[in-house]
């Protein structure tokens, strides 16, 4: 269930500053993937967070405007781009952008919770949280801000590439999206190493 029970616990053990990571969009054919960085001040009004994934676009957004508008809080976007993610491998471009989110903090962070099994090694404390966009209040407001981070990035591409109609699947391997690729090609912001078999079967 979520809670701050893994920040308390986290202070209980001397960390102060306490930051929540996550990041958005490691699955999608498309598109940059995005890390949001989160310190929430001990007793923040969390009504109405959670796991970004359980909630419906419109209240994503109200939670990120509350969270951006928040001087309390502290928060970062970080990225890592396609060319990165063709070059380095979509794991490590993820723990790049993590890493970016990290540091574009405000507020030096004593600690990192980060969503999954795997530290992404930022150089700062880092405890890692296994489904802990549902766990943690921290991890989720992090899971909002790269969601809709990346979401709202995603619709200036569908602005860019209309044909591909980015604003309906997000870059994600829908039927309608491989169906515009066969279409029309892959464009600038296809993950290549993502459509190699594609390509291959397609062109083959």
């Amino acid at each position: 269930m979520i809670s701050f029970d893994i920040e308390n616990e986290a202070r209980a053990r001397g960390f102060a500053v306490i930051a929540g990571v996550d990041e958005a969009g490691r699955g999608p054919l498309a598109g940059d993937v995005y890390a949001g960085a989160v310190i929430l001040p001990e007793g923040y009004d969390v009504s109405g967070l959670n796991d970004s994934k359980k909630l419906t676009e419109k209240k994503r957004e109200l939670l990120f405007e509350k969270l951006t508008g928040d001087p309390s809080v502290s928060w970062a976007v970080g990225i890592a781009t396609v060319a990165e993610i063709d070059e380095i491998n979509i794991l490590n471009a993820a723990f790049l952008a993590m890493r970016r989110a990290a540091e574009g903090l405000s507020v030096r962070p004593d600690l990192l919770l980060v969503d999954g099994n795997k530290a992404p090694k930022t150089g700062f404390p880092e405890q890692t949280v296994i489904k802990g966009d549902a766990l943690s209040y921290s991890i989720a407001a992090a899971s909002i801000i790269a969601k809709v981070s990346r979401d709202r990035y995603m619709k200036t591409l569908a602005q860019r590439y209309p044909e591909y109609q980015f604003e309906k699947h997000k870059g994600y391997g829908t039927a309608l999206h491989y169906e515009m690729i066969r279409k029309y090609g892959v464009s600038p912001v296809h993950r290549r190493t993502f459509l190699k078999n594609f390509e291959e079967k397609h062109n083959g």
